[in-house]
């Protein structure tokens, strides 16, 4: 491999990245704080002119339920911190410097290639799925875009063909990835916003719990009745052999559960199937149920 001399503007732009991959750390560091604990972030508030608080408490927020700041933070550490190493190298090998300094820039390029890749997805959530505003992920659009630019304009690379070839197939991986991903957020995104998902969520809140049993018919039709929202339902399963939950065959012990389905409301265990408009009622549900 020739050696290759670093463009003088490098000394100042691997700084640059370290900053916005700081910036970008913390800023979903926030996020993902807010979110598990119950909060909104600041200027999500109602009346603030943005649907953030919507975007960040949607299904398109979250990967298995876990929330996509998570990844992101993470992808922001591991940028930042792979540019940070050459600003510590203190041998006096110039070649074995410029080789790190090559290999951790093109480390670094697939990963912001991915990060600027999944960034464009959440902008066409943004725009034609959620339709509203969120500062937050536009502002860390443009950080990872930044990112992306600085780390290939500070970096002088050997082949420059090879490098677009390896970005764009990146960046196909990653929007396939996305696709699928996709297909499960929207189903999910869907369920949410019917009157069956918003009424599970709302139950989720209020601390409501069915208690059912992989092996009961009644069970079945009880959450059938959910219909795609099924999957939101807050259900314990009290069969030791498993079914659509985790199995809790002692806490449905404790709770003194005798029949299926239970549903526990208030404290008050109420045994039998019901209606969604009549669990509704029983949670003094205020939402839509159309």
């Amino acid at each position: 491999m020739r050696p290759l001399a670093e463009p003088p503007i490098a000394k100042v732009f691997r700084p640059a990245i370290v900053g916005l991959s700081v910036f970008g750390t913390v800023l979903t560091s926030y996020l993902t704080i807010t979110h598990f604990m119950g909060g909104a972030p600041a200027f999500c508030a109602a009346g603030s002119g943005t649907g953030c608080d919507l975007v960040l408490s949607s299904e398109y927020a979250k990967v298995f339920g876990i929330p996509l700041t998570v990844f992101g933070g993470l992808a922001y550490l591991f940028v930042g911190t792979l540019t940070a190493i050459p600003l510590f190298d203190r041998r006096e090998d110039g070649k074995a410097k410029r080789l790190l300094k090559q290999k951790l820039a093109f480390i670094v390029f697939l990963a912001s290639t991915a990060m600027l890749f999944f960034s464009g997805y959440l902008m066409y959530l943004l725009a034609f799925e959620i339709k509203t505003v969120c500062q937050y992920c536009i502002g860390s659009a443009i950080n990872v875009t930044l990112i992306w630019l600085l780390n290939l304009l500070a970096n002088d690379w050997e082949d420059n063909g090879q490098l677009l070839f390896t970005g764009m197939s990146v960046g196909l991986v990653v929007t396939i990835g996305a696709l699928g991903l996709y297909s499960t957020q929207h189903q999910l995104a869907v369920a949410s916003s019917s009157f069956s998902g918003q009424l599970a969520r709302h139950l989720e809140s209020k601390g409501v719990k069915m208690y059912g049993a992989n092996w009961c018919p009644h069970c079945h039709e009880q959450l059938e009745k959910f219909g795609e929202a099924k999957r939101l339902v807050p259900y314990v399963e009290c069969s030791p052999n498993g079914g659509p939950g985790t199995p809790q065959a002692k806490v449905c012990a404790d709770k003194n559960i005798t029949s299926y389905p239970t549903w526990e409301i208030n404290g008050t265990l109420k045994p039998g199937l019901r209606s969604l408009n009549e669990l509704a009622d029983l949670t003094q549900y205020q939402g839509s149920r159309n």
